[in-house]
């Protein structure tokens, strides 16, 4: 029983590393998994100043929002909505070309960053030339994807309310479909081994920041008397939205669980603790 498949599965984002909330899109899945609800738009209106036609403003923004999105970054070309951040895109001639420029606007209208695109003839430019457009967006999303990333994480430092500044408040609500024992038995060996790897447990849910449910599906195995266990340790945040899971899977001999999990529980139950706690470090660094 000390062989278990432990399965840690962030869900990997898509694009330059661990977008921010405010511009996270929706991951895919895997087993640590770890999700994200829904973010606010990024909105990328037709710039009005960028040294392009109407038609070829629309044009770029839409390519702007098409490479961001690429990114996993849910932006939109369209105006500005209230709640939504903002990308003004401007332009400036310089030595026979343009060079782009991008600015991140909050959704109260403070400007949070800003950088020079990658320089683009200027016949190309000017003519609105669709495949130079594109090509520059495609090439300035990283940068601004970088840019992103950067205003989020100077804005989290800067809250003491963020979870990047204190401890996560964690509530356990225990351990469901087990057969015979398992519900109790897993139950009591995760409190004690949660706290053990620096992740302390809270009475009650309210005012936690994440919930850790057990699941447990016990199926017949290939091998005559024998069973396959499956553990699914869910965590969600306090929206309710699922941030993660930490799936353990083994083959075992009905006897370690029938009549009693007491003897497995611990040996389970230890490893889950350790992937549990890297899953919420994982969901602290992007609430």
């Amino acid at each position: 029983m000390r062989a278990w498949l432990l399965l840690l599965l962030p869900l990997a984002l898509a694009g330059c590393g661990d977008f921010p909330r405010p511009f996270q899109g929706n991951p895919g899945a895997a087993a640590l998994r770890l999700a994200v609800p829904p973010p606010p738009l990024l909105a990328v209106p037709a710039p009005p100043t960028a040294l392009l036609s109407d038609a070829a403003s629309r044009t770029f923004a839409t390519d702007i929002a098409t490479a961001l999105a690429d990114r996993t970054i849910p932006a939109v070309a369209a105006p500005t909505r209230r709640g939504d951040w903002q990308l003004a895109i401007g332009a400036s001639l310089e030595a026979g070309q343009v060079i782009p420029r991008y600015t991140v606007i909050d959704p109260i209208k403070h400007t949070q960053g800003a950088i020079s695109g990658k320089p683009v003839p200027a016949d190309s430019w000017a003519n609105g030339d669709p495949a130079a457009l594109k090509e520059a967006a495609n090439a300035d999303a990283p940068a601004i994807a970088t840019l992103l990333t950067d205003i989020d994480a100077r804005l989290k430092r800067s809250n003491p309310a963020s979870l990047m500044n204190r401890e996560a408040k964690v509530y356990f609500a225990g351990v469901v479909n087990a057969p015979y024992d398992g519900d109790i038995q897993l139950a009591r060996a995760l409190r004690i081994d949660l706290p053990g790897v620096g992740v302390p447990l809270q009475a009650a849910k309210k005012g936690a920041d994440f919930t850790v449910l057990g699941q447990v599906k016990v199926t017949p195995a290939p091998d005559p008397g024998q069973v396959r266990v499956e553990l699914q340790w869910v965590v969600t945040d306090a929206e309710g939205h699922e941030r993660g899971r930490v799936v353990q899977l083994n083959d075992v001999p009905l006897k370690t669980i029938d009549p009693s999990w007491g003897e497995v529980a611990p040996t389970i139950t230890e490893q889950a603790a350790s992937g549990i706690h890297e899953l919420i470090e994982k969901a602290r660094e992007a609430p």
